[in-house]
């Protein structure tokens, strides 16, 4: 019995990608650690500024041949062990801030065996600022002038960014200053952290030129680990219980509305400086779980991300404040990832959870390693295999990154020791094999609409505002001004107390009349002053009313003649469709022409060969035929000679045996005559004739005539045999003379079987005058 089968979900359908997206392989550097004593054996050397040499140790068996075996990694480039932490901070991390400043993504991540100094690459120490310190504090080198005030941006929990009025930004700053667990940091650089300090020299600072001044910038950092393929955030405040302490909750990944991976509930801080932003790094990274090895003092047992991200948002067209609009809020990341060391437990001889966390290390990495031979086969062979993110916490972090667009870097650490040459040699494949991995290189983000330089023309105006109200006496910023306030409420008399205890009081009354009199020029001054300065800013208005007016009109002009622009822009922008629409057209009929006459030709190259395969065909079906007509008249002709020859043959030995019969018979026939003549002649006389001469066969071959039919006598010799008769032996023969009978020539044949049938032709030929040539004689006897 079968079992139905268990339906399941239909995933949901990716983004479409376009075909012709310009993708930038991953760009992999290399940085080699120093030995950490001048007697140890390096197995590592740098050949050149991309290229790195791996020698095998003496301990290390060598190789079928009896050689060693020595292999060249290259790389985008390689730094040497004298490499400091800037000149590694300018090819590797400086290009990914400029891309997060222009709303682009970036992976950095450092990848190597345990011990190899990936968290000093990544980190630093005091005084030698790692890529992390440096990112930060470029990024905020660069947008401080231009940074939103906090909580101006919040996130909104799901990936992405609100913007919030002035009023709401002020009361959730007032609510956190008003919270003392929450320290506040002001805009001046306070006290740094002993453990964070000093990381940047003020020399090796830098900042980006490239910065979008009519924006508005805020910078989120969020900090978590992948500890034994569970996500924890390290900036989560969790209340301390002495009794019964709380293990930290695992986070999950969630999918936004773009299709990108992201932890649900983790903690994002707003962050204005660099010390604040370094200062929640650290807060975190005390919280990262860190073992002792026999390999690594401080080894990491997780895998760490520090998440930049950067929401901007342009101003408005009078470039006061933030534009109002959340599709007009474009947020970039970038994604600094310290991977654990892959390690082996037979070096390291780990126990228990330390053993625990080194496999699902490896798993991980193992993971990633899968991830990126795959993601190679389907962008090199065409195929569409199914991609094991899943498979690994971090790998499903960072899908978006392989599958989508973004800058992805990473930065082999490698311990050049001879104990680490095993280990070394697979991260060198692994980097080999990322190397030919391809992402989508990013795009530029949609530019606001509005003019630039909004916020330079609203600084301009406020300046000269200013200076134009202090060149004609009037308060520029009395307002506005603290000092100035407080004096100008000191010049006003305080009021004298004014309760009368005695009708007789004659002092108490002027008194409060003078003061109060006081008080009255002094606020007839100010009314003056103020009457003064509106009357002033009245004009100012009225002046700038003018020019405003005067500029409206410029700018109505310009419009109207930047309509014609444009509609005359419109008509040639139709115009050109209109000819793209038709140069298309012509190129897909000119390209159904190019296939109907490739395909003509085609046509006509198969017909032109298969003519051609037929004629030769033919030529040889000809050449066959005659040599098979040739080959048969041969031995039609020769079958013929050897038939005629055979005939020849045959004949002539048959007419040898007949005519050696015949000679026999006629031999016999003679004897017997001449006995029948020789004894009726001794019965009549009594005395013997005389015996004729034999004639001579020869003669009578020679001649060729016929002999007489007369008989003639017979001659022969009798004497006694052995049983009592007599015995004749013929001495003469008898001219005999041939009779071609049919009747006679039938019968003979009819008893001579196959033989006589070959030689009915030699009988039905005239008779020959020798008697041997004669078939058949018959002995004529007169009566």
């Amino acid at each position: 019995m079968q079992r139905p089968n268990k339906g399941k979900t239909p995933r949901r359908p990716g983004p479409k990608k376009a075909s012709n997206i310009e993708k930038d392989p991953v760009g992999v550097y290399c940085r080699i650690r120093p030995l950490g004593a001048e007697d140890e054996e390096c197995c590592v050397e740098m050949i050149s500024s991309s290229t790195i040499q791996l020698h095998a140790p003496d301990g290390l068996k060598a190789n079928r041949n009896g050689e060693y075996k020595e292999t060249q990694y290259s790389f985008k480039k390689v730094f040497g062990i004298n490499t400091t932490q800037m000149e590694l901070f300018e090819d590797v991390a400086k290009p990914l801030i400029e891309d997060l400043i222009h709303c682009k993504n970036g992976l950095l991540f450092t990848y190597g065996v345990t011990g190899s100094g990936k968290t000093f690459t990544m980190t630093g120490s005091p005084g030698e600022g790692g890529l992390l310190p440096r990112c930060l504090d470029m990024l905020f080198n660069s947008i401080d002038p231009v940074q939103a005030k906090r909580f101006v941006f919040k996130p909104d929990d799901k990936n992405g960014m609100e913007i919030q009025g002035q009023v709401d930004a002020l009361l959730e700053r007032q609510k956190r200053d008003s919270q003392q667990s929450v320290p506040r940091t002001p805009s001046s650089k306070l006290k740094a952290d002993p453990d964070c300090a000093d990381m940047i020299s003020s020399e090796e600072a830098c900042k980006s030129e490239n910065v979008d001044e009519d924006c508005c910038y805020s910078v989120f950092v969020s900090y978590i680990e992948v500890y034994n393929n569970y996500i924890y955030d390290l900036l989560e405040d969790v209340p301390f219980d002495p009794i019964r302490p709380k293990p930290p909750q695992s986070k999950i990944l969630r999918e936004d509305q773009n299709h990108n991976m992201y932890v649900a509930g983790c903690t994002e801080v707003e962050v204005k400086s660099t010390e604040e932003a370094f200062g929640v790094f650290w807060k975190g990274q005390k919280k990262r779980r860190i073992a002792n090895t026999q390999l690594n003092r401080e080894s990491s047992r997780s895998h760490s991300v520090f998440t930049v991200k950067l929401a901007q948002a342009p101003l408005d067209a009078d470039g006061d404040h933030i534009l109002q609009d959340k599709n007009q809020v474009n947020v970039s990341q970038l994604c600094l990832v310290d991977l654990a060391g892959s390690e082996r437990t037979s070096r390291t001889r780990a126990e228990g959870s330390r053993l625990r966390e080194a496999g699902n290390i490896n798993q991980s990495l193992m993971t990633l390693r899968t991830c990126m031979e795959v993601l190679r086969e389907n962008q090199m062979c065409g195929t569409n295999k199914m991609v094991p993110y899943r498979d690994s916490k971090v790998t499903h972090l960072f899908k978006n990154y392989f599958d989508g667009e973004g800058k992805v870097r990473m930065i082999v650490c490698v311990n050049p020791k001879a104990d680490d040459y095993d280990e070394t040699m697979l991260v060198m494949r692994f980097a080999e094999m990322t190397q030919e991995v391809e992402v989508a290189r990013p795009v530029d983000r949609t530019i606001c609409a509005l003019a630039a330089g909004r916020r330079h023309r609203n600084r301009a105006f406020r300046d000269e505002l200013s200076r134009r109200l202090e060149e004609q006496g009037g308060p520029s910023n009395a307002l506005d001004d603290p000092a100035l306030l407080n004096q100008l409420m000191e010049s006003i008399p305080a009021m004298p107390r004014c309760e009368l205890v005695d009708p007789a009081d004659d002092q108490t009354l002027p008194r409060l009349i003078e003061v109060l009199e006081r008080r009255h020029r002094v606020r007839q001054m100010l009314a003056e002053q103020f009457n003064k300065t509106a009357s002033t800013l009245k004009s100012m208005i009225e002046q700038f009313d003018s020019q405003l007016n005067a500029k409206e009109t410029l700018l109505h002009d310009q419009r109207s003649k930047l309509s014609e622009k444009e509609k005359f822009i419109i008509n040639q922008r139709t115009e050109l469709e209109r000819l793209e629409k038709k140069s298309k057209t012509l190129e897909y009929k000119v390209d159904i022409l190019q296939k109907t006459t490739d395909m003509y030709e085609h046509d006509k190259r198969s017909l032109q060969h298969e003519l051609e395969t037929r004629e030769q065909r033919l030529q040889r079906e000809l050449s066959e035929r005659r040599r098979m007509e040739q080959q048969m008249h041969g031995m039609v002709t020769d079958t013929k000679l050897k038939w005629e020859k055979e005939c020849e043959r045959r004949v002539n030995a048959k007419q040898l045996e007949m005519q050696n019969k015949l000679w026999v018979k006629d031999e016999k026939l003679k004897q017997l005559k001449a006995i029948v003549t020789e004894s009726s002649s001794c019965g009549s006389n009594g005395t013997p004739t005389e015996r004729p001469e034999r004639p001579s066969r020869q003669r009578d071959h020679g001649t060729g005539q016929k002999r007489s039919a007369s008989p003639s006598p017979l001659h022969g010799n009798v004497f006694k045999t052995r049983g009592g008769g007599q015995a004749v032996q013929f001495t003469d023969i008898e001219t005999l003379t041939q009779e071609c009978t049919t009747t006679s020539s039938r019968k003979r044949r009819s008893g001579s079987g196959e033989g006589a049938a070959q030689m009915e032709d030699i009988e039905n030929r005239p008779p020959v005058a020798s008697t041997s040539s004669s078939l058949w004689y018959q002995k004529r006897r007169k009566p």
